[in-house]
């Protein structure tokens, strides 16, 4: 029975022998790693670990890019009973130290020479860490490099050629894994302990409903710290899919072509911008081009409809559809590799309009919901049975119920055991064996879930209304001139916005309209690029009720940045910091 995070590594090296189970970028194209390189690599970590002392229940971090190395110090520790604690490499230094201390970790492992630079200084008050481990070759005095922990496992491993699997085997699924520190969006980062089966019941559940096999090719991005990405590639290792690495978040794109994924998972920040990318370019081109580009979505909109109801679709649509693929939706198609049966997105809410838009093109984007704390799914769409808007059906295992004010509650073998060190957060998360998610939602007659909001995020304007936040802000940043949003409003007369242009796009718009400007500042300050604004609000927002209308905005110079505390690693807002920041030029939308 495979209900360890040990017990999937142990099968698929066994199953899954494969030349490519993972690819790599490496002087300019991808080279293959096969599941026998990949398997030998996370044993001799893993006996090199022990080496140098680490036991089962240790804490050991990983701070570092995307990378095979990543995956291969996470099984290897794992199988050795030990417990991996990641770090976002977007946090400060105080952030590090925090998460390095608070998790008592004794190993810190770091990819590169820049990732050394920010743990350095911080050594002296690192006082329970006895080895520092760099994944690259060439390491300062001091830190080992993880080729020197396998040349010294790889030896252990021939003396003892039957310790790995007997340590492997010796963990039980209710063992401690992973400490995974969530963003803090409300404040200080706390850390979820999520068991082996916790992790592995996740990949079950999913299996069971999604089709994925080895013969996918899944691109990886998003941080392995995140818990997604961490779930999905134990769920591609699980299945023995091959996993390809993007070099960067700047290269996806790139990337996209050259490893030709027919998985990928993504937050919904990457489908705004592809979004952005594809209206910007169809607006910049001649009119005959944007007629056809029009007329193809239209019609890519009909006949998905009609799939999406299960409705017979006509010849005359079906022969459109397949003109319309041919003369724009195929060149659209291949700058994702060409090969994509779906992308995954969560970790924030996604568009309606953004899903219905890849669609319409034949992509299909399915939209699920969890949390760190959940490891991470409790629900998803279905490849054949999806509802757009919605984050799907509760995946097998795990129940939900919504609470009499609109929270949802969750409870399966997903969830985690609490909070490392912190009891009283810990009971104050869960109610008679649920866990309290935070959000709000609900489930309707066919059971979906439906996101509606954040607890915490809800405003109550000064009328007594209630507005949900997060829907009005994805839909005015599917605007190609909006890059971010935030709206407010708490106990105000009105709901207003601060708004983050694209600056690249408004720009080009001002000087085609023959606005002039110095610089952002003097742009924003004009009275044409703020009218322009609110027409484009309300062009996007006619179906909001009166008192969720936005009724003034601000409009920012700059994006809100993970270096100044306004955005998690994971990009979300935090909303209390950003409304402390910006209150003066908030206030002042209130002042009459």
């Amino acid at each position: 029975m495979i209900d360890t995070l040990a017990r999937v590594f142990l099968n698929t090296e066994k199953t899954y022998r494969k030349e490519a189970l993972m690819l790599v970028k490496r002087e300019g194209k991808y080279s293959p790693i096969s599941t026998d390189e990949f398997s030998q690599r996370v044993r001799n970590i893993s006996a090199g670990l022990r080496a140098l002392g680490l036991k089962s229940g240790d804490k050991l971090i990983i701070l570092s890019e995307n990378r095979p190395e990543w995956v291969m110090v996470d099984l290897g520790a794992i199988c050795l009973g030990a417990v991996t604690v990641p770090i976002y490499t977007s946090l400060t230094p105080p952030q590090i130290k925090y998460i390095i201390n608070d998790s008592e970790a004794r190993f810190v492992v770091c990819s590169n020479p820049e990732m050394w630079s920010r743990l350095e200084p911080l050594k002296p008050e690192l006082p329970l860490v006895d080895r520092y481990i760099m994944i690259e070759d060439q390491a300062p005095p001091g830190v080992l490099t993880l080729k020197e922990v396998e040349k010294e496992g790889e030896k252990l491993n021939r003396q003892n050629p039957g310790e790995f699997e007997k340590i492997a085997e010796s963990i039980g699924p209710d063992d401690l894994a992973t400490i995974i520190y969530t963003s803090g969006t409300t404040g200080v980062p706390k850390g979820a302990m999520l068991s082996h089966y916790n992790l592995v019941s996740n990949v079950q559940a999913l299996r069971s409903v999604i089709e994925f096999t080895e013969k996918d090719t899944a691109l990886s991005f998003l941080p392995l710290s995140h818990v997604l990405e961490r779930m999905c590639t134990f769920a591609w290792i699980y299945v023995g899919a091959t996993i390809a690495y993007a070099e960067s978040v700047d290269t996806v794109a790139q990337n996209l072509v050259e490893a030709r994924p027919t998985i990928m998972v993504s937050v919904p920040r990457l489908f705004d911008k592809f979004y952005a990318r594809v209206i910007d370019n169809v607006l910049s081109s001649s009119n005959l081009k944007k007629k056809i580009f029009f007329w193809a979505l239209k019609t890519g909109r009909k006949y998905a409809q009609k799939k999406i109801n299960r409705e017979k679709i006509p010849a005359w649509l079906r022969f459109r559809y397949g003109l319309a693929y041919k003369l724009v939706f195929s060149k659209i198609v291949e700058k994702t590799g060409g090969r994509v049966r779906f992308f995954v997105s969560g970790g924030a809410p996604l568009s309606r309009d953004i899903a219905e838009f890849f669609y319409a093109m034949g992509i299909l984007v399915i939209e699920g919901y969890g949390l760190t704390e959940t490891s991470p799914v409790i629900a998803v769409n279905r490849l054949e049975d999806f509802r757009f808007g919605s984050v799907g059906k509760i995946v097998p295992g795990v129940e939900v119920k919504i609470a009499g004010d609109g929270e949802i509650w969750a409870r399966g073998p997903n969830v985690m055991k609490g909070y490392f060190k912190k009891e009283a957060e810990t009971r104050e998360a869960f109610e008679d064996g649920w866990f309290k998610t935070g959000d709000i939602g609900y489930l309707d007659k066919e059971g979906y879930l439906v996101i509606t909001d954040r607890k915490k995020d809800i405003l109550v304007t000064a009328g007594g209304k209630n507005v949900a936040p997060q829907p009005i802000e994805n839909t005015l940043k599917s605007s190609p001139y909006i890059a971010n949003a935030v709206v407010v409003g708490n106990h105000r007369k009105f709901v207003s916005a601060l708004i983050v242009p694209d600056f690249d796009k408004l720009e080009i718009w001002a000087r085609e309209n023959n606005v002039a400007f110095g610089d952002r500042k003097e742009l924003i300050a004009r009275e044409e690029i703020y009218e322009f604004f609110m027409k484009e609000i309300e062009r996007l927002t006619p179906h909001l009720a009166s008192y969720e209308k936005i009724k003034k905005i601000t409009l920012l110079d700059k994006d809100f940045e993970i270096e100044a505390g306004e955005l998690t690693p994971t990009l979300k807002v935090r909303r209390k910091i950003v409304e402390e920041k910006y209150k003066d030029l908030i206030d002042r939308m209130y002042a009459e």
